[in-house]
């Protein structure tokens, strides 16, 4: 048995030992503290980057549809990685985004729709980052609920179904008062990702009645153009009858109402972050890991759900362009993607968060 006197000073080696442990775990010391990267502040969690590290500029541009997304990342991004300038990511379209990277006057580009390989100098990765419902908006007094079939909205963006009351909505809405009032159609006048999926979602789910050629521009019949969803958000929100599509986001801003559309299971579903989840949960990842959510099966499905990517060169010149482009899209993927949510968008779903993660130590300088 112990005497006191050795319990003693057992004891106080003892305290002396877990109080050196403390002090190493609780350091205040702002350096990395050697050469294996780990979890800190300013960095995420099993990345392997230290944001704060960061430093120099990217510039990026593109797509609209996410712009209320990467601006509300750039946002907290400035604060994890003060020293990296990123600039105001400017929602100029997906087609200007996906030039302006081929002419390799911006280090990243954001975009909706898929890119000509044939467009750019060397080769190229997809990153997605998130998705979200294309609203169908419309600007109609005394109707608050509005249902729409694939075929019915097919023959209202045809320029064939121009009047509310017409036979083909008014089957649609039984019970609803529909006025008779002139269909002004909202589209984009700029080369968009947007306008890519939703006639991508119309050649899909209503053939025999949409017979244009999907793209990121659309030679639509009778319509009134805007500039990005912001631009068809305000055409719709400024004209009695008007009826366009626009990213929930941008509806949500201008106050605008938006129909339900029947999807595949035949439900009529609304456009909310619950059915572009289930859209996306049946939709097969490519191996450059493009994905379909459009026109998805399931009964809580939205069949609008369009995907939005990161587009960056597989190889880079500069060395320091490359590290910041990792520090930031590995932000997108994981810190980022509690950001979504806030700003009306969808997060990736699991599995497909991870597989761009391995891909962002395949953009290498050289």
């Amino acid at each position: 048995m112990r005497s006191p006197k050795r319990r003693l000073v057992w004891l106080v080696a003892l305290l002396a030992v877990i109080g050196l442990v403390a002090a190493a775990c609780g350091s205040d010391d702002d350096s990395s503290g050697g050469d294996s990267p780990g979890t800190t502040e300013g960095s995420s969690e099993g990345s392997g980057f230290d944001y704060a590290s960061c430093s120099g500029s990217l510039s990026g541009r593109g797509a609209s549809f996410p712009e209320a997304f990467y601006q509300e990342a750039i946002a907290e991004f400035s604060s994890v990685a003060p020293d990296l300038d990123m600039g105001t990511y400017q929602g100029v379209g997906s087609g200007t985004g996906k030039s302006d990277l081929a002419d390799e006057l911006i280090d990243w580009a954001g975009s909706d729709s898929l890119a000509d390989p044939e467009d750019f100098p060397r080769p190229f990765f997809y990153f997605p980052t998130v998705a979200a419902p294309i609203t169908i908006s419309y600007n109609l007094d005394g109707v608050d609920e509005l249902q729409l079939s694939p075929d019915t909205l097919a023959g209202i963006f045809m320029g064939e179904i121009t009047e509310w009351n017409a036979s083909e909505i008014a089957a649609d809405n039984e019970g609803v008062d529909l006025p008779s009032e002139a269909i002004t159609v909202a589209v984009r006048a700029d080369g968009s990702g947007t306008t890519n999926n939703f006639s991508k979602y119309l050649v899909a789910a209503a053939p025999d009645v949409f017979t244009l050629e999907a793209g990121d521009t659309v030679a639509w019949p009778k319509s009134q153009a805007g500039q990005g969803n912001g631009g068809v958000a305000q055409i719709i929100s400024d004209t009695s009858g008007a009826i366009g599509y626009v990213d929930l986001s941008d509806a949500n801003s201008v106050g605008l109402s938006y129909a339900e559309i029947q999807n595949k299971d035949g439900e009529f579903v609304g456009p909310t972050l619950e059915g572009a989840t289930a859209a996306l949960d049946g939709a097969e990842v490519n191996d450059d890991l493009t994905y379909n959510p459009l026109d998805a099966s399931g009964a809580e499905a939205y069949p609008i759900t369009a995907p939005t990517y990161i587009l960056t060169y597989q190889t880079y010149s500069d060395a320091t362009t490359v590290e910041n482009l990792k520090c930031w899209i590995t932000y997108v993927l994981t810190d980022a993607q509690s950001l979504a949510a806030d700003v009306d968008f969808a997060a990736l779903p699991e599995g497909l968060d991870q597989q761009a993660l391995d891909q962002v130590d395949q953009i290498t300088s050289g």
